[in-house]
């Protein structure tokens, strides 16, 4: 079943305006300095077929940040919705004349569901915009949106509403219990490959130790 909020993709897009990215990414935990601290930021977390938690059950994570604070990721392979692309810009606020087309709408996580995010590639780049890695970038506001939809914007993107969040030393618990495998980033599973096989992919690719 789709879950509630997609009946109001309007006051839903909405927040990808309203909602003050810089003020996010502030909260973020910063890349860790700390050498004696693992991170799995830029790469993949992807849920064991154990894996307790329904809400991540064959999740696969963009890790976005991670360090002793704690972590921020977004599901990559939730779709939820597919709308006409027109419809989201009016949505924000932004010119849909002459928009044809639709796009998709992802799940990104449990967290903060009002709030949108436009994972991308790194050929796009606005002030706002953060560097996962050197394969994907994200950033959070509706011009992204219009220059996708005027062939202006990142040659790939996905746009995702939540994100997975851990407290300090929550994530650290759960891969030292095997919840997750690690994968190095790919913009092929990011991006390209079909959803719906986008988990047995990353298994394939996974690290099996940190």
């Amino acid at each position: 079943m789709s879950p509630a909020w997609l009946n109001r993709v309007g006051p839903l897009a909405a927040a990808l305006l309203l909602f003050p990215a810089a003020l996010l990414y502030a909260a973020l935990p910063t890349p860790d300095q700390n050498p004696s601290h693992t991170s799995v930021a830029g790469q993949l977390l992807i849920a064991t077929p154990t894996m307790g938690d329904p809400r991540f059950s064959q999740a696969v994570i963009l890790m976005v940040r991670h360090d002793h604070d704690g972590a921020l990721g977004i599901i990559i392979n939730r779709l939820a919705a597919e709308r006409p692309l027109a419809t989201v810009l009016r949505a924000v606020g932004a010119d849909a004349e002459g928009v044809t087309g639709t796009i998709q709408i992802f799940i990104g996580g449990p967290v903060q569901p009002e709030v949108g995010f436009v994972v991308h590639s790194p050929d796009y780049h606005r002030p706002e915009t953060l560097d996962v890695d050197n394969h994907v970038a994200m950033t959070s506001n509706r011009e992204i949106l219009r220059d996708i939809a005027t062939k202006h914007g990142p040659k790939q993107s996905l746009i995702a509403f939540g994100y997975a969040g851990w407290g300090a030393g929550q994530l650290e618990g759960e891969l030292e219990r095997r919840a997750w495998y690690t994968a190095p980033d790919d913009p092929d599973l990011v991006f390209e490959i079909d959803r719906e096989k986008v988990w047995d992919e990353a298994v394939k690719r996974r690290t099996q130790d940190l």
